[in-house]
């Protein structure tokens, strides 16, 4: 039977040989430590959102069609989504901080190619190696698993992932400004100041850890893995524009799902696979990630929805507001989960994660009750998109600390990373599923598609049934036991 050792940090139950391993030089403070790993991760966020006030003139700008400009924001979804498992896989083996600073050297490389790009090529291959920086949100999280003590990890968990939807709530007004100002090659002139401070600031304030898994890295994993995933993106990506039934997309799809297949059969047989499927598959991570993919869904729908609303003309049915005036009536979301978080390790402490999970799955889903049933007006956008931040700072603070329950010391960066995965299928999902309805409910005006409010309203209610869902599934986690033994003594109420 395994059992704890009082003091450490991390919530599944260590050996005294983890003890051992777990080595590292005590931060000076902890707060810098937490700090620093929450910019980072909200420097790798506000790249994803980087580019959206200027996706309508990217064809004007770099003198392209329009299929071919999509790849400018496709392909940082991508690679962050494929690489984001890998990065964690990484870090258990060689070093979490280690990986952090190579996956911030990359993000900063590829800010450095775009800002200095005068065609699509280039600057589609700055945009890849941006996506790669995602990576660090995972690292972050595990990272404070080793090195800060257990009354402040949740808190600090919590901030950290939250740093995912509050970088692009945040970041969004920031690049509407300098896109309607200036050059737009500023904004990755900025991107890069952003990832060069943060290689800087982990490099000298996080500390290093030593707790490793050790071993090969699995490469003919990590190549399945990237095939199937990027396969199943590209459908959910394009197939509203090739159509949902067409070879092309067919292909894609059941390519896709055959590829994943086949890499199951061989990580199974593997004894240091990329992902360990037999700890994902244990009720209560496997629960956790289907959870975080409605969340994810409910979580980017807003995001979909909510600006079209908002910068469509009023004489169609929107607000007419500006790009900007509609990014700073969403960015309340990003500081509303940036102050949950600091509240999150109270709450979970008396409520417990699964519950803290449901409710934040709940309140989301009320969020956009207020949006299907209040007026038409950046008022009720406005309340609504506060409310869905409260749930979010609620359910992404509960999802890695639910994980880190279920899954060993040595395998939480590659458990974490594999959850910052499914929230990015959840994601890719609702920006498929919302553009289908979208387009499907819309009308010709001037030549121009314009989408109805029925069309709005029936996204809405996609995006509740979706947190619903996710409530249902974090209610249906087990409560978290010690392997082997009883109940564990670890405080954390689940």
């Amino acid at each position: 039977m395994h059992k704890g050792i009082r003091g450490l940090p991390g919530l599944w139950p260590v050996t005294a040989e983890d003890r051992r391993r777990l080595s590292f030089r005590k931060p000076r403070n902890d707060r810098a430590v937490i700090a620093v790993l929450a910019y980072a991760g909200m420097g790798a966020a506000f790249m994803q959102t980087i580019m959206t006030p200027l996706q309508a003139e990217l064809p004007e700008l770099l003198n392209a069609h329009r299929e071919d400009t999509a790849w400018v924001i496709t392909v940082t979804l991508l690679v962050s989504a494929v690489f984001t498992p890998v990065s964690g896989r990484l870090g258990d083996m060689y070093g979490k901080r280690r990986i952090a600073l190579v996956v911030m050297a990359a993000l900063m490389l590829g800010s450095v190619i775009a800002a200095l790009s005068t065609e699509i090529t280039l600057l589609i291959v700055g945009r890849a190696l941006q996506g790669i920086g995602m990576g660090v949100i995972p690292l972050g999280i595990s990272i404070l698993r080793d090195v800060l003590p257990r009354e402040r990890l949740t808190s600090a968990v919590a901030l950290v992932s939250a740093t995912l939807g509050v970088g692009g709530a945040l970041g969004l007004p920031v690049s509407a400004l300098i896109s309607e100002n200036a050059d737009w090659h500023l904004l990755f002139v900025v991107a890069a100041a952003v990832g060069a401070s943060a290689f800087v600031l982990i490099l000298f304030i996080v500390p290093p850890t030593t707790l490793r898994t050790g071993g090969r890295f699995d490469w003919v994993g990590a190549v399945g893995l990237a095939t199937g995933l990027t396969s199943l993106l590209l459908f959910a990506a394009k197939g509203n524009v090739w159509g949902w039934l067409s070879p092309s997309a067919l292909s894609l799809a059941l390519g896709g799902v055959l590829v994943l297949l086949l890499w199951g059969l061989y990580e199974r047989r593997r004894t240091a696979p990329l992902v360990d499927l037999v700890t994902s598959a244990r009720p209560p991570v496997l629960l956790t990630n289907l959870a975080s993919i409605a969340m994810g869904f409910g979580f980017f729908a807003a995001s979909v929805v909510f600006p079209q609303r908002l910068i469509q003309a009023t004489e169609q049915g929107g607000d007419g507001l500006s790009l900007l005036q509609a990014s700073i009536i969403l960015m309340p979301s990003g500081i509303v989960m940036l102050i949950i978080s600091q509240f999150a390790g109270r709450v979970e402490r008396c409520i417990g994660s699964r519950f803290m999970l449901a409710v934040g799955a709940l309140v989301i889903a009320c969020g956009y009750l207020v949006a299907l049933l209040l007026p038409p007006g950046w008022g009720g956008v406005l309340a609504a998109n506060a409310m869905i931040g409260v749930g979010l700072g609620l359910g992404f603070a509960a999802m890695p600390t639910l994980i880190m329950m279920s899954v060993p010391p040595e395998e939480t960066a590659a458990a974490n990373g594999l959850n910052t995965l499914m929230r990015a299928l959840g994601t890719s999902s609702a920006s498929a599923v919302v553009a289908a309805v979208l387009a499907q409910q819309s009308i010709t005006i001037d030549g121009v598609a314009v989408p109805t409010q029925s069309g709005f309203q029936l996204s809405i209610m996609i995006a509740i049934g979706a947190s619903l869902l996710a409530a249902v599934l974090a209610a249906c986690i087990p409560r978290h036991r010690a392997p082997g033994g009883p109940r564990s003594s670890i405080p954390y109420r689940d």
